[in-house]
C-alpha cells in the first residue's frame, strides 16, 4: 500500500490538497480543499501505466504516474509529482496484473483483425 501526496515542481513541497492511495484492490484520488472529491477505480481495470519525468522532477526525486483504464468516468488517471515514481508505477502495474488473473479479465481492448471470408480462404 502507498499514500502519496501531490508536491510542488519545485522543492518537492506537499502543499497541493491531493493524496494518492494505492491498495492491492483500489486506486484512490481525494483532491480539493473546501469541497473535497474523491475519484476511485478499481485495480483490475488498469490496463497500461506510463512513468514520466522531467528534468525538475528528475532534480527533485519526484515523477509523473499515468494509468490508463477501463473505467468510464476517467480512461486516464494522472498521480501529478509524487516521490517514489519509480516503485509506485512497479506496484500498480504488478498489483493491476494481479487483480485481473484473480478476476479472470482477458482483456481484449484495442484487437483490431480483419474481416475474414470464411467461404474464400483459398
Amino acid at each position: 500500500m502507498f499514500t502519496e501526496k501531490k508536491r510542488t515542481k519545485f522543492f518537492a513541497l506537499p502543499i497541493c490538497f491531493t493524496t494518492y492511495t494505492i491498495t492491492e484492490d483500489k486506486l484512490t484520488i481525494k483532491h480539493g480543499l473546501f469541497t473535497q472529491v474523491v475519484d476511485e477505480t478499481y485495480m483490475y481495470k488498469i490496463q497500461d501505466v506510463r512513468l514520466l519525468r522531467g528534468m525538475i522532477e528528475r532534480l527533485f526525486g519526484l515523477g509523473t504516474v499515468v494509468c490508463y483504464t477501463g473505467d468510464i468516468t476517467h480512461p486516464e488517471l494522472k498521480l501529478v509529482h509524487i516521490k517514489n515514481s519509480t516503485n509506485i508505477k512497479d506496484f500498480i502495474m504488478d498489483t493491476a496484473e494481479e487483480a485481473r488473473r484473480k478476476r479472470r479479465v482477458l482483456n481484449t481492448i484495442g484487437i483490431d483483425a480483419p474481416n475474414f471470408d470464411v467461404d474464400n480462404l483459398d
